[in-house]
């Protein structure tokens, strides 16, 4: 028996696993920087923008749709580098989800992993937003949960309480689904709160920092499993189609 057998679904973070976030952000940013003659290196925007971007999904009640997350995010480094950001400005950068590409294994993985489970999105988007990146994707996933849907953000949790309402729902128990995502702090450490397994998609192996996520509140959080793409977590999972 292989060490996924036990597993009957597998739920998966989109933006940083599935969908290349990273350099879709980094694009949108470089846009508004050439715009407005921004002279700050692109790295230290990444990082204005995971520390922004988690603070505006934290402290608004009800919780924004996500383009409005990305508009209220680009004002903000706007203002903390000193440089403009006009309406315009912000409804591009709001909208330039559907821009942000797909990991060049995530179609084919997918493809290969729904032969064997059902997969299911937990996401910090809105519909439409995901909507966009699903056609990238090219799957069908069993359930999608947004933002929109529960009306908070990761790493609160009630994305993983309609998670575990849909297994009920299904007739399976919490052991016998998997998370699979790249970010600690988003989705490995409510999980383990959860008492999920996870994967770890290490997307950004071989890097330093955390790129477009804040750094994980608790450093002693280890995931199950760890891979560095997609593709090989596929192949572990599903050893007999190689």
């Amino acid at each position: 028996m292989g060490e996924f057998d036990r597993f009957q679904a597998l739920s998966f973070d989109c933006y940083g696993t599935l969908i290349d976030w990273e350099t879709g952000i980094r694009a949108a940013l470089r846009r508004w920087a050439d715009r407005r003659g921004v002279t700050t290196p692109e790295n230290q925007l990444l990082g204005l923008f995971a520390a922004f971007e988690t603070e505006v999904e934290q402290e608004a009640h009800p919780a924004p749709p996500y383009p409005l997350v990305l508009e209220e995010t680009l004002r903000r480094i706007g203002a903390t580098v000193g440089n403009e950001v006009d309406e315009t400005d912000a409804q591009v950068f709001g909208s330039s989800v559907a821009d942000w590409p797909a990991f060049a294994d995530s179609s084919s993985a997918l493809s290969r992993l729904q032969k064997r489970y059902r997969l299911i999105i937990v996401s910090n988007v809105d519909r439409a937003s995901f909507a966009a990146s699903n056609r990238r994707l090219g799957v069908t996933f069993d359930r999608i949960i947004t933002a929109e849907e529960v009306g908070a953000y990761k790493p609160q949790e009630p994305h993983f309480a309609a998670l575990l309402a849909e297994l009920d729902e299904w007739g399976l128990d919490r052991d016998q689904l998997l998370h699979v995502a790249q970010s600690l702090f988003h989705d490995h450490e409510p999980a383990y709160r959860m008492g999920l397994a996870t994967v770890w998609i290490d997307r950004r192996h071989g890097q330093d920092g955390y790129g477009a996520t804040p750094p994980p509140g608790d450093a002693s959080i280890a995931p199950d499993w760890q891979f560095p793409s997609l593709a090989s977590f596929a192949e572990a999972a599903i050893p007999e189609l190689a």
